[in-house]
């Protein structure tokens, strides 16, 4: 299990919970239907890492691991490269095949998690 070290996904994951109760976020949950589990890293993937489940059955985000059964797919990143991908700088197939994303389960669902699925950042 992870340490408390704080990630800059973090608060990805904290935009994508709020995401989640609106009307574009409902309809994801509608034309999803797929559970995934990240696992996060602060700096190699493997250790010290933090999971977080993004339900898009249920239409929620939770720090934790997938409790009920298996997650349709589960990723892997570094902290860093989680949220090149999620704010659209690096694209999931490129991180994929550089080793950056690791995937467990089914590769089919796991095409279907694409950075569309995570709220555009608002300019800071």
């Amino acid at each position: 299990m992870a340490s408390s070290t704080q990630l800059k996904s973090d608060a990805i994951m904290e935009q994508l919970k709020l995401h989640m109760s609106t009307d574009a976020g409902k309809e994801l949950t509608k034309k999803i239907g797929l559970v995934y589990q990240m696992n996060i890293a602060s700096k190699k993937i493997g250790f010290n890492e933090k999971s977080f489940v993004v339900d898009l059955k249920k239409g929620e985000v939770k720090e934790g691991t997938y409790e009920d059964g298996k997650p349709d797919a589960t990723f892997s990143f570094t902290d860093d490269d989680f949220v090149k991908v999620a704010t659209g700088k690096m694209n999931p197939q490129i991180a994929f095949m550089r080793g950056a994303m690791k995937i467990k389960g089914s590769i089919s669902a796991a095409q279907k998690f694409t950075p569309d699925i995570f709220p555009k950042p608002s300019k800071m």
